[in-house]
This record gives C-alpha cells, sequence and structure tokens, in this order.
C-alpha cells in the first residue's frame, strides 16, 4: 500500500481538501440528475457509492477526526445507505500509513530516540493503519510488543476538523437551533481525550485490572517507560480481527462463548464502573487460537454520570415504559422532551420514543436473549426505515436527548451489531455474579 510522507495539518490546506471533495460531490450529483431526466426510474445506488468513494477518500489522506467521524458512521448501519457504511466502515482497517521516515521523525519527537535505539527490532511497515493512528510491531527483551503511533497534527486539528464536517452532520441528523452545539463539544471533547496517549494508557491499565474478572476474556499489558503522549506500547496479541472472524465459519458454541464475554464485560463496565468502553467495533477486538476475546483499543472511555444512568436504565423496565406518567417523566429527565415543545412534538416524540425502546430494550427483558434473531433486526430496521422518510420528523428539532446519549447509544449499537455478527445467545444477568 502506498505510504503517507506528510499529511495535511493546517486549517487551510484541510479545508482545502474538503473543498475539493465537495466539488467532486457536486459534480455526481449533476451526473445523477442528468441521468434521472433521461430515465426517471435511476436509483440513487450509483449516486451513494460516487458519493461514498469521494468522501472517503478525501478524508483519508487527512486522517484524524474527519475520518474518525465516518468511521463512528459506518457503524451505524441503520442510518446510512449501504454504499456508505462499506466505504466508511474502511476507515477500521485499509487507511494509507506513514512513511518510514515520518514515523522516526515522531519517535525522535515525542520519545528523544528513534525507534531502533529503543526497540530491539522494529518493523518500519505497519501493520495496521487507522484513523488516528498506525500500528508496528516490535520485540523487546524477548516480548513480542504493538507500538501505535499517532499521525502528527491530529491532536492539533481536531477543533478545525470538526467545524469542516458539522454542516453535513447537521443535515443528516437534522439538528437545529445552538443546542445542537453540546453534541459537538461532546464529541470533539472525546476526540481530544483519545490523541492523549498518557490517558489512554492509563485507563487501560485501570479497566483491563478491573476486567480481568470477566471469563474468557484477554487484554494486553501497557508499557509506560516505553510510551509517551503520541506513542502507546503495549503486549502484541495474536489473534483474528473480530470483524474477520465473523465472516469465515465458526461453531454456534464459540459464537455464544465470546458473545457471552463481550456481553459480561459491557455490562460489568456499564453497571460497576460506572464508565465504558465506548468504541466497539470489529477492529477492536480479536479472537485467540484458544477462543478467548481480546480488547485491544481502550481510547475511547465514556464516563456514566448517575443523572444519566439511573432513568437511562429505569427505561429499560417494562413496567416503567408502559407506565405513561413515569415514561414521560424519565423522556423529561433524559432531555428527550423539552418544556419549550408544541403538542404535536410530545405527541410524536412520546410515541416514537416508546416505539423505539421497546424495541432496543427487549435483550433486558428476557433470562436469554438471540442476538442472532433476524426478527429484531427487521423491527430496527424497519423503525429506522419508517423515520428516516417520515416527512412531520424532518420539520422537527433533532435536538433530542442528553449529550450523554451520543457515546452510549453508540456503545450499545455497536454492541448489539457485534453480537448480532457472532450470532450470540447470552445469558442476559450472567455478569450480576461478577460485581460483587
Amino acid at each position: 500500500m502506498k505510504t503517507l510522507d506528510t499529511i495535511p495539518t493546517g486549517k487551510i490546506e484541510r479545508a482545502g481538501k474538503l473543498v475539493k471533495t465537495g466539488v467532486k460531490i457536486g459534480g455526481n450529483y449533476v451526473k445523477y440528475y442528468g441521468k434521472k431526466l433521461v430515465d426517471p426510474q435511476t436509483s440513487r445506488d450509483t449516486l451513494n457509492q460516487d458519493n461514498a468513494e469521494d468522501i472517503y477518500d478525501g478524508l483519508k489522506s487527512l486522517k484524524g477526526s474527519a475520518l474518525k467521524v465516518a468511521q463512528m458512521l459506518s457503524m451505524e448501519k441503520n442510518l446510512l445507505p449501504r454504499a456508505y457504511v462499506e466505504k466508511f466502515s474502511l476507515s477500521q482497517f485499509s487507511v494509507p500509513p506513514l512513511s518510514a521516515p515520518l514515523v522516526r521523525k515522531t519517535f525522535k519527537k515525542y520519545l528523544d530516540k528513534y525507534p531502533e535505539q529503543i526497540f530491539d527490532e522494529f518493523e518500519k511497515d505497519s501493520v495496521n493503519a487507522a484513523s488516528i493512528g498506525q500500528v508496528h510491531r516490535a520485540k523487546k527483551d524477548g516480548k513480542q510488543l504493538a507500538v501505535k503511533i499517532q499521525y502528527p497534527g491530529v491532536a492539533e486539528s481536531i477543533s478545525s476538523d470538526l467545524a469542516l464536517v458539522k454542516p453535513v452532520a447537521i443535515k443528516m441528523f437534522n439538528l437545529k437551533g445552538k443546542d445542537s452545539e453540546k453534541y459537538f463539544k461532546e464529541v470533539e471533547h472525546k476526540l481530544k481525550e483519545e490523541t492523549d496517549y498518557i490517558l489512554e494508557l492509563e485507563q487501560s491499565r485501570e479497566i483491563t485490572s478491573e476486567c480481568a474478572v470477566i471469563p474468557n476474556m484477554q487484554f494486553p499489558k501497557y508499557y509506560r517507560n516505553l510510551s509517551s503522549e503520541r506513542i502507546l506500547t503495549m503486549d502484541w496479541m495474536e489473534g483474528v480481527h473480530l470483524g474477520e472472524f465473523t465472516q469465515k465459519d465458526f461453531n454456534a458454541e464459540l459464537g455464544n462463548t465470546l458473545g457471552q464475554a463481550l456481553w459480561d464485560f459491557y455490562m460489568f463496565q456499564i453497571h460497576k464502573l460506572k464508565r465504558v468502553h465506548a468504541d466497539p467495533h470489529p477492529g477492536n477486538f480479536l479472537v485467540s487460537d484458544e477462543g478467548k476475546l481480546i480488547a485491544i483499543d481502550f481510547g475511547c472511555i465514556k464516563q456514566i454520570p448517575d443523572e444519566f444512568y439511573v432513568p437511562y436504565f429505569e427505561l429499560a423496565k417494562p413496567e416503567n415504559i408502559n407506565n405513561d406518567e413515569v415514561f414521560m417523566e424519565k423522556l423529561y429527565e433524559l432531555e428527550i422532551l423539552t418544556p419549550t415543545d408544541s403538542e404535536e412534538e410530545l405527541r410524536f416524540f412520546t410515541a416514537l420514543f416508546k416505539e423505539m425502546l421497546t424495541i432496543f430494550t427487549s435483550p433486558f427483558h428476557k433470562e436469554t436473549f438471540d442476538f442472532g434473531d433476524e426478527d429484531f433486526w427487521t423491527k430496527i430496521a424497519n423503525l429506522s426505515e419508517r423515520y428516516s422518510k417520515d416527512e412531520q420528523i424532518r420539520k422537527m428539532n433533532g435536538n433530542r436527548g442528553s449529550k450523554h446519549f451520543l457515546y452510549i447509544n453508540r456503545t450499545f449499537f455497536g454492541l448489539y451489531n457485534l453480537l448480532h455478527d457472532l450470532k450470540a445467545k447470552v445469558e442476559v444477568n450472567a455478569y450480576r455474579q461478577f460485581l460483587g
């Protein structure tokens, strides 16, 4: 794969890249409407495909926050056309890596030595390049290591990148008014945390230590003396990426074992630690030859405050969903309903969230839940499809819910998708034995 010797780091240079991408997208629309004049039955599939390719190609050379947002969107399988999901999901694996000279320069800047002066062996070619960093294999004192190196300029460009992505996000999610700013601030805050590898090292050590009680989970060890704010060194873990694993045949028992480990891992963090690994995409998990699940990235950790945790999980109980007075009270607490809503908005969003929560919380209503059940996923897809075409919802303010929903919903949606890919049947309350 072609390597990058430079990454645009200046605001004007990065904006220029996105402007060029915008011009290409405009050209795609001209072609699409031209074809539609000739043939009114022309579908948007080719337009979506062309736009997805041009957006991804524009973002991948920028790396950083813009590409991270694409990665986040790729997990929302029921929100975007398939062409976008498939192309954006490449941001988890298939991004051009930094060249060897740029890697050496980064080491010299942040650890004051070149990699060959620190490690007994260091592979100059990366084994994995993603949105904000790439991973190299290394060896020291007989230990196989993974060394994550952050791309230059990523941390410094977060605010300006998000400002460039914001108009697209506002249109896509129908956000209106100044209240939408709280969501962008939340994303900006989490992305800044993800670029702080010292913070990631400490979070990784703390959470992996606590989660060691979960059966069939494994974690790497992290090395403070071989890390800095832009370089993170950990054990090299042997395994197949979960996304690759689920593309091949595997037996149902192993799928259930891995799914149970994943479910218990997340429920333990949410209910015991009140903070959670909020980036559950397949690239952050490996499956070992022994059938263990390995979690390898703790850059995105979401703290769950009690004022959100309590009403959020009270709405997972059927008796509260079905009690109109309690249900509306919780919707106000979670900022889904607001004092300025019209009668029409109150009726519409109460009905919408009642239907949505009835489906999404159904795994919590059983002792055992089958995430391979296609009926469950058909209901989710149908709901998403129906409301994506609803003209009424386009006229209403899309600013719904506490800022904490962003990463907590992302966590559950990503978790559900991984469990679906594993076709896992899980014991829903098994995690409680580890709470102590």
